[in-house]
């Protein structure tokens, strides 16, 4: 019996608390649609099961660790790694409002430093924290948890800064926007005179301390999606994310103010329930058309609540007990992910296993049977702030989770990877959590999975000119044969003892690292971590901006 399964068993009675090629003109859900219907073979010669997107997209050449379920392997070659960096209230980044621009920059590259030492590929950076921007948004204001003032230039483009030292290191970007804060205080007077909510004081209501818009207002909403996309437009970012915040959570003796809202706009609801939900439904589904159509190979992910419903009140929930955020948020989490609204889902199981009320053990397999049945990338969201509180007494409790999804991967549907909140307790690594997990999961580098429905782009293997020793290591001389509408977007390297005469890029064990393509076709990496006198034999492939791979360079031994 898995380990997910044997847990749940054991655990305490619940109680209380535009694509290209054959896809071309197939939307996202029409082709899942497809796919899970047994039909997607006939069109596109692959299935949802077994779907290698470079075949599926027309790009011959790549091939690759493709499959949407990753092994159960301790360490896998095709998993995303994250961190969130919080920027609300200065939680991560920066520190404190008002350092100059050189501390912050210092700041955040030390993070994408951790990130690389951890084994990260990715990191989920909080752009628009509360109306406000970490850009020069002409929507919104300059947030103050950058300069300490509202509306105050820091004296640099954060988001570009950003962009750019992460993928310098090869790590995905996720711009993180909160949709409907306003602010983290419930005076309008206290923000900047040309605020939307100033201008538009009809558009927001306050609630339990805080401002919010208003979600049933059309043109509110409108406002907040075109202050989303201009950072999609602008910055080359690899996706957008939200968090577990839509309608806010409940506030004990407090009701949301929108009763006239619903008066004006609720025709055809009986319930305001049903019309809140379908305020976030329409949001949702029009933010995703509106990414894909400005830029199709951007990312859309939502990291919700990591309770749908329990399947005490609903027999489609999870085995659980805890708050429910279709209920509570009237976010409907599970729908999205079924109708194809979501690149991924990222759901917050902030939760111990065994823990009665909201066991992880229940809730993977949950939300990784639902996420399979539309094709949706699920990555769990990790509380490893709860090793810092004490929370988690046991060290090993984020280990024993990874190794869970592992056999959920296997067993259930595909958890295709991880992300750990926040990026502060991953250096501290209280006690010895995030250590553990590294030494356990992470001894080796990882690719981020693809997703078979996004753009390829069709990169060629590489030239692996030479390979030489050179004082600090192994320096490595790529060209990139592929053309100029698809050269690669990065690279990765495969590693082994000794002269052979073949690499296998599909054992996760060979892949050394992955580096950034520059400009030109010729590049060059150090591989700092070859041995002194030890002969090995390198292989390279491309990768384009999605992760889709080529096939392998000729080998070249190092000498």
């Amino acid at each position: 019996m898995p380990a997910w399964a044997r847990t749940r068993s054991l655990s305490p009675d619940r109680t209380g608390g535009g694509v290209r090629g054959a896809m071309a003109g197939l939307g996202r859900r029409e082709f899942l649609t497809m796919a899970a219907a047994g039909t997607a073979a006939a069109a596109i010669s692959v299935t949802i099961a077994a779907l290698d997107p470079a075949t599926a997209l027309g790009a011959t050449a790549m091939t690759g660790n493709a499959s949407p379920r990753p092994s159960s392997d301790l360490n896998l070659k095709r998993e995303l790694r994250a961190m969130w960096i919080a920027s609300v209230a200065n939680i991560d980044w920066p520190s404190a409002s008002g350092l100059d621009a050189e501390a912050q920059k210092a700041e955040f590259v030390r993070h994408l430093e951790v990130a690389r030492e951890n084994g990260l590929n990715a990191v989920f950076v909080q752009v628009r924290p509360t109306a406000d921007a970490f850009w020069d948004s002409p929507y919104e204001p300059w947030s103050q948890y950058l300069t300490g003032t509202q509306g105050q230039d820091p004296g640099y483009d954060p988001l570009a800064f950003m962009v750019a030292e992460a993928h310098a290191r090869n790590i995905e970007l996720h711009a993180w926007f909160n949709p409907y804060r306003v602010s983290m205080q419930p005076d309008p007077a206290l923000l900047v005179a040309d605020h939307p909510a100033r201008q538009h004081p009809d558009w927001v209501w306050a609630y339990g301390g805080r401002l919010y818009f208003d979600p049933g207002i059309p043109e509110a909403r409108e406002h907040i999606q075109r202050a989303i996309l201009h950072a999609v437009e602008s910055y080359d970012i690899d996706g957008v994310h939200f968090d577990d915040y839509f309608y806010p959570y409940p506030v004990p003796g407090e009701t949301v103010p929108d009763t006239a809202t619903y008066e004006r706009y609720g025709a055809g609801f009986d319930a305001i329930e049903d019309w809140r939900r379908d305020n976030v439904d329409r949001f949702v589904e029009t933010m995703s058309s509106r990414i894909k159509a400005v830029k199709p190979w951007v990312k859309f992910g939502i990291s919700p609540f990591g309770i749908w419903r329990n399947s005490s009140t609903d027999p489609l929930g999870s085995d659980t007990a805890g708050s429910q955020s279709y209920d509570d948020q009237y976010a409907d989490t599970r729908k999205w992910v079924l109708e194809g609204w979501l690149d991924y889902v990222n759901p917050q199981i902030y939760w111990q296993i065994g823990l009665a009320v909201a066991d992880y053990a229940a809730l993977v397999p949950w939300w990784a049977e639902v996420a399979a049945q539309s094709g949706t990338q699920l990555y769990v969201g990790e509380a490893l702030y709860k090793m810092t509180s004490g929370v988690f007494t046991d060290p090993e409790e984020l280990t024993n989770h990874v190794d869970l999804c592992r056999e959920v991967s296997r067993d259930v549907g595909p958890v295709h990877g991880n992300v750990y909140y926040s990026a502060v307790h991953v250096p501290a690594d209280p006690q010895g959590g995030m250590s553990r997990v590294v030494a356990d999961h992470y001894r080796h580098p990882a690719l981020i999975p693809p997703m078979p429905h996004l753009p390829a782009d069709p990169v060629a293997a590489p030239v692996l000119a030479n390979a030489r020793r050179v004082d600090d290591g192994v320096r490595l001389h790529v060209t990139d044969i592929g053309s100029r509408i698809a050269r690669a977007t990065s690279f990765a390297v495969y590693r082994v003892r000794g002269a052979v005469d073949a690499v296998d890029i599909d054992d996760p064990a060979n892949l050394v690292g992955t580096f950034r393509s520059a400009s030109g076709r010729v590049h060059s990496w150090l591989d700092t971590t070859a041995a002194p006198g030890v002969r090995y034999t390198y292989v390279v492939t491309a990768l384009d901006r999605v992760w889709n791979e080529s096939g392998p360079s000729r080998p070249r031994v190092a000498r």
